[in-house]
């Protein structure tokens, strides 16, 4: 499963709020790893690089869940 399937926040290529928020730059690669990519979204924030957004991800229910892949 992607963060964009758990989430249900539309940003995937064609989704519900690609054209209003745009694409998800994980699209559609890294949607199981969404963490280490800089510039996703978080409670409607554009988030920076891994480093600035991990505090923000390690309470992400995707982030803590069986389908985010830390390798």
């Amino acid at each position: 499963m992607d963060c964009w399937e758990f989430k249900k926040c539309g940003r995937e290529q064609g989704g519900a709020k690609a054209d209003e928020l745009g694409v998800c730059p994980a699209w559609p690669d890294d949607g199981a790893k969404c963490a280490r990519v800089a510039g996703t979204l978080c409670g409607g924030q554009v988030q920076g690089s891994f480093a600035q957004k991990l505090a923000n991800c390690m309470d992400c229910g995707f982030y803590q869940s069986e389908y985010y892949q830390r390798n």
